[in-house]
């Protein structure tokens, strides 16, 4: 209680670092600047950082100088770089005792364990943060945040996640709990659009305007974005510049099998998708948004 009692007066005065600075980590960060946050970044590549620093931003040298704040983010791409940043590299033995690590990005149930075993034995706290919403949703900080772990750690950083999201869902005490809401979302995203791209197939080849299709289904049975954003983009087979690619797609589908068969529970439609996937990604359309799974089917 000590630790969380010191780390909440830090957490006061605003101060965060946030690493990995791809598209999403780059709009939290500059909200978090923004917001009037002392906010810390670093980059594998210098570019990103430069820019966040003409924005006001602070950088650091090093991961582990990034880790000496009291509060951390970090947006990564997938398990790997997340193990090789954090997990591998021993900069976990040189934070701050009552640090506080806010994972944003996507990864597996199995690394949400291990990242929380790993950051408790070294006295750091961790949080599992994913979010719902694309990086355009990011720099408006308008994201839907899916937290999950300790109550008090929660409370810390909650500040900070008012910044980039318009909700918070507590969903537990265990990271993992945000981990696989995550993945079964984006499962039930990646099923949506295929079961569009074949409602849009049959209204087409039926000689209904496949806009005007979307736009009726969008409007009554399935209001919200993914019906209408990516039902806009099969109806107009546009799928660049993608927001979330393919190749994501797919390792985020993988990420849901996993976790379904770590509780036994079958998926039979993700079955279905992988196949759908890697036949897309076979093709060459790995970078298209994921909505591309749409064209598998003939038209």
């Amino acid at each position: 209680m000590d630790e969380v009692s010191a780390t909440g007066e830090v957490a006061a005065t605003g101060e965060v670092a946030v690493i990995g600075l791809g598209g999403m980590g780059r709009a939290i960060a500059r909200n978090l600047v923004r917001a009037g946050h002392r906010t810390v970044v670093w980059n594998r590549s210098a570019g990103p950082a430069e820019e966040l620093a003409r924005d006001g931003a602070l950088r650091a040298a090093s991961v582990a100088e990034a880790l000496r704040c009291p509060v951390v983010f970090s947006v990564l791409s997938d398990d790997a770089a997340f193990t090789e940043t954090f997990l591998d590299s021993g900069v976990l033995a040189r934070a701050r005792p009552g640090t506080v690590h806010v994972n944003v990005a996507t990864v597996s149930v199995e690394l949400c364990r291990r990242a929380a075993e790993a950051h408790a034995g070294h006295g750091i706290g961790y949080v599992a943060a994913p979010v719902f919403g694309r990086v355009s949703v990011a720099e408006a900080g308008a994201l839907n945040v899916l937290a999950a772990g300790r109550p008090e750690l929660l409370d810390l950083v909650q500040p900070f996640l008012d910044v980039i999201g318009s909700r918070t869902w507590r969903l537990g005490e265990r990271p993992e709990q945000a981990g696989t809401t995550k993945v079964l979302g984006n499962y039930l995203i990646a099923c949506a659009i295929q079961s569009l791209g074949e409602a849009v197939s049959v209204a087409e080849a039926a000689g209904t305007d496949p806009e005007q299709f979307v736009e009726l289904l969008a409007s009554t049975l399935f209001p919200g974005p993914v019906y209408a954003g990516y039902g806009s983009m099969i109806a107009r087979r546009t799928y660049r510049p993608a927001g979330f690619t393919a190749l994501l797609g797919r390792k985020d589908l993988r990420l849901a099998l996993d976790a379904a068969a770590d509780r036994s529970v079958p998926l039979p439609f993700g079955d279905l998708l992988a196949d759908v996937f890697d036949q897309t990604i076979a093709d060459g359309r790995a970078a298209d948004d994921w909505a591309v799974i749409a064209e598998r089917q003939p038209r």
